[in-house]
């Protein structure tokens, strides 16, 4: 689909990484300690029921300086929607955001399933750019963080956005493959940034 960020800022060897469906408590702050170790900023797309079960696991994920992105209140398939069931949506959302963190910035929505329907438009409309992804892993389905690692390792081409989950789920493997890969990849001067705004 056009218009969909699906790449990182900056030239060469530069990578983005984002994680969907969190916060999570059991998963999300044991990689938000991996990332800070190495240094790596990242993008939550939070889903707005764990949120409202989780707020302090949001407020951390900001606290720690990474950006948020709006991945809807329940995690429906919008594509059929009317572009005001979206709207709706996704103002209940950041309204559920920025109720655990007060002022927060959400540059980003990420449709639920890659579902997109009219939602960039409005996502758009309400100063939000959508966030597509270059790589997916399939972690989501978790076949073992040995996997996950050859996956991330064979798959990271310059620029790409790279789709990771750190909730909807037990997420530990994705945890442990990004512990595993992102000392790799710094040791081989790659750089982790931000998708393109």
């Amino acid at each position: 689909m056009t218009g969909l960020i699906d790449t990182a800022r900056g030239q060469g060897k530069v990578v983005s990484l984002t994680f969907d469906d969190g916060p999570n408590p059991d998963d999300t702050p044991r990689l938000l300690s991996v990332l800070r170790e190495h240094d790596v900023k990242a993008v939550f797309c939070l889903w707005g029921d764990h949120v409202v079960q989780h707020p302090d696991v949001a407020r951390e994920i900001v606290a720690h300086g990474h950006t948020l992105g709006n991945h809807s209140m329940h995690h429906d398939n919008m594509g059929t929607w009317t572009a005001e069931q979206i709207r709706a949506d996704l103002l209940e959302t950041n309204a559920v955001i920025r109720r655990a963190v007060p002022g927060a910035r959400i540059p980003y929505f990420r449709a639920p399933f890659g579902s997109w329907g009219v939602s960039p438009t409005v996502a758009a409309d309400l100063g939000m750019r959508p966030l597509g992804w270059r790589l997916d892993v399939a972690d989501w389905d978790p076949p073992g963080s040995d996997v996950l690692l050859q996956r991330l390792r064979e798959g990271i081409t310059p620029g790409a956005v790279v789709l990771l989950h750190d909730g909807g789920g037990d997420r530990s493997q994705t945890v442990d493959a990004a512990a595993a890969i992102i000392p790799v990849l710094q040791a081989e001067s790659w750089q982790f940034a931000l998708p393109q705004r």
